[in-house]
């Protein structure tokens, strides 16, 4: 879990530090404000899993290049040279700095001269972070999987088209479940809780196979098996296929796909609340019919009540409405919501956080959403409201 991060001079931002809640945290802001550079830095600071191969120690020298590179392929910056993602028109030090649950820390800096070279100025404990993030980016992943992950694709065009926030889904997306699903739904109160509903809410599931993903119509239910113990039967919850309804993952909805990446996820393991480190999420409601943003809203709830951190940006009204409506304060549901946003003097990035989006002084989602009213207000009086 990230509970804090420092930018200086960094992209976008002079100097912009945030507190993270351990639970949601809902980043709004224009276009522009470093919404999703922001959420990439943060990514990039808790990935040492993903960087390093799961070493338990590493030198510094091979902690610095690991970095240098995943910081390179997460932004792409010009001639993939690190140096420019300094902010431009300054000649002081870049640093970006996160702190983690139980006093670990990270600190490192680069200048605007580096190629692909980061020093690391501190690193508390941070050889004992061992939660891998996972950042699901704005475009649907798994139509592309195919393409990406086929031993005949030409890897340098892949690694030219997708930045790693992309080829780094594939690959927790690629990976197989260790246990069959039905067996953990089961014996795991909050896998059974979150899977069931997410496979009968878009009416079926998601399966990898021959390279490709698939979907399979159907639903959970429960059965009553008999005689299983010496209490007598108990209740099983199965997965129930429609006969013949298996389709490529490409006929389906985009946004059953957004939901879909959450099912294998799952399914895998490589989301496993309490144990994995925190989830990213660029504007979830990409592609989204509004319909299923209830949906998305009560799964993100449920894995956050399962001790999952959520960290997401958004453009959209409707999903900060359904989080204002179904956020229970009964089961410890608890969101912070940051705003970005550019100061008027200095034209700076700033920062304002909030435990209610209604407590926010600057939010560029309400203030359209107003003004939009405003106008249907104007338009229905025929203009007589000035």
């Amino acid at each position: 879990m990230i509970t804090r991060l420092e930018l200086t001079n960094f992209s976008v931002f002079s100097h912009l530090a945030i507190n993270f809640s351990p639970k949601i945290n809902v980043i709004i802001g224009e276009n522009g404000t470093g919404k999703t550079q922001l959420m990439k830095a943060a990514y990039a600071l808790c990935a040492r899993n993903s960087v390093l191969r799961n070493e338990s120690k590493e030198s510094k020298n091979k902690l610095e290049a690991a970095l240098a590179s995943k910081l390179v392929r997460l932004f792409v910056p010009l001639d993939n040279k690190l140096g420019n993602l300094c902010r431009r028109g300054v000649s002081e030090d870049t640093r970006m700095e996160a702190h983690f649950a139980q006093g670990k820390k990270l600190e490192i800096g680069f200048t605007n001269r580096a190629a692909k070279l980061v020093k690391v100025h501190e690193s508390a404990d941070y050889e004992k972070y061992h939660n891998k993030p996972i950042f699901i980016p704005t475009k649907e992943v798994l139509s592309l999987i195919k393409g990406i992950s086929d031993p005949n694709s030409d890897q340098e065009t892949v690694r030219n088209l997708f930045d790693d926030t992309y080829l780094d889904l594939c690959s927790f997306l690629l990976q197989k479940p260790a246990v069959d699903n039905e067996e953990r739904l089961n014996s795991n109160p909050r896998f059974g809780t979150i899977f069931p509903d997410i496979v009968n809410a878009i009416g079926g599931k998601y399966d990898f196979s021959e390279n490709r993903f698939r979907f399979e119509e159907g639903k959970y239910q429960e059965r009553r098996v008999k005689g299983q113990n010496k209490y007598g039967d108990k209740t099983e919850t199965i997965f129930e296929p429609i006969k013949g309804s298996g389709v490529s993952n490409n006929m389906t909805a985009e946004g059953f796909r957004k939901i879909g990446i959450l099912q294998q996820l799952l399914a895998n393991k490589s989301l496993n609340p309490g144990i994995s480190g925190p989830l990213f999420w660029d504007e979830p409601e990409s592609n989204m019919n509004p319909k299923l943003m209830r949906l998305l809203v009560e799964i993100l709830l449920e894995l956050s009540r399962s001790s999952q951190q959520i960290i997401l940006a958004t453009h959209d009204y409707v999903l900060l409405k359904w989080f204002d409506l179904l956020a229970d304060k009964s089961k410890e549901d608890f969101l912070r919501f940051h705003t970005l946003y550019r100061h008027p003097d200095s034209e700076t990035i700033r920062v304002e956080s909030a435990d209610s989006y209604q407590q926010l002084r600057i939010n560029a989602i309400a203030s359209t959403f107003s003004d939009l009213y405003d106008s249907e207000i104007e338009r229905s009086l025929g203009g007589r409201s000035k």
